[in-house]
């Protein structure tokens, strides 16, 4: 080989060396801009993401919605937004107004213990019964259900007087009814499966849909504002008899003592 050929070959591998590090530098460049590239998409889709939590957060809720939307009150209801519920076809003059809240386990206690014969001074003629129902125990266990259960009522309630009554002792029933702190009731399955047992509510599409559509949250939340200013409201059951607060009857026997006191004779 002589001295010429050898330079030349010598020349030859430095410029391909050379060409290869250009080319190797142009394939690093590509791949640091990618990188880049992906880096800022990923930060903008953090930065969206956190940006539309924070939107979604400051969203009112849907019970926040219903307390400011248009009231559609059940029928058998009366006074400002249907929030005066009065069972009862007597004429007399007694009143017997109950205050509960769902998922009280006293108010279930209580409808368990003597509800019977409650309704059935009311059927007699002996008193009208009203209602005003709360839901203050969603705030102080946290969750739904008395919110969801008293608008489930609402559309009880829109169906007939009776369904009401009935699908209230079903809720409140010892077999239906949840413990205090678990929040059952904010299920509109387990509502539905519980209306199920009321002959009037049972496979009754009108009202099932009332219950998944919500048809009677805003009228639920106004009726828990009504139980909120209430006077002399502190607890649930709370029980007036023409409108003075009794202690709560554990009993039949002194159920029929409090109406006794109260002037409520036959």
């Amino acid at each position: 080989m002589s001295k010429r050929n050898t330079q030349a070959a010598k020349t030859a591998a430095r410029e391909r060396l050379r060409q290869e590090r250009e080319r190797q530098a142009k394939r690093d460049k590509v791949k640091r801009q990618a990188v880049v590239a992906v880096s800022i998409v990923g930060v903008l889709a953090i930065a969206g993401g956190i940006s539309y939590a924070v939107v979604q957060g400051n969203q009112p809720s849907k019970w926040e919605k219903a307390a400011d939307a248009k009231v559609v009150a059940p029928a058998n209801t009366s006074g400002k937004d249907g929030t005066t519920v009065v069972v009862g076809e007597s004429k007399t003059d007694n009143t017997v107004h109950l205050y509960e809240d769902p998922r009280c386990p006293a108010c279930a206690s209580f409808e368990q213990n003597i509800g019977e014969t409650v309704h059935k001074g009311m059927e007699d003629g002996d008193y009208k019964l009203s209602f005003t129902i709360g839901t203050f125990l969603d705030g102080n266990l946290s969750g739904e259900g008395s919110k969801n259960a008293l608008s489930a009522l609402g559309a009880a309630l829109n169906v007939g007087s009776e369904a009401f009554l009935d699908y209230k002792t079903a809720l409140f029933s010892a077999e239906y009814h949840p413990e205090e702190s678990t929040d059952e009731f904010a299920k509109d399955d387990y509502l539905i499966k519980v209306a199920n047992t009321v002959d009037a509510l049972k496979n009754n599409k009108k009202f099932q849909d009332a219950v998944e559509k919500g048809t009677y949250d805003a009228w639920a939340m106004r009726m828990s504002k009504s139980f909120d200013s209430a006077e002399g409201v502190q607890s649930t059951p709370t029980i007036k008899i023409n409108d003075k607060v009794i202690e709560n009857p554990s009993s039949v026997d002194q159920w029929q003592t409090a109406l006794k006191d109260a002037g409520v004779t036959k």
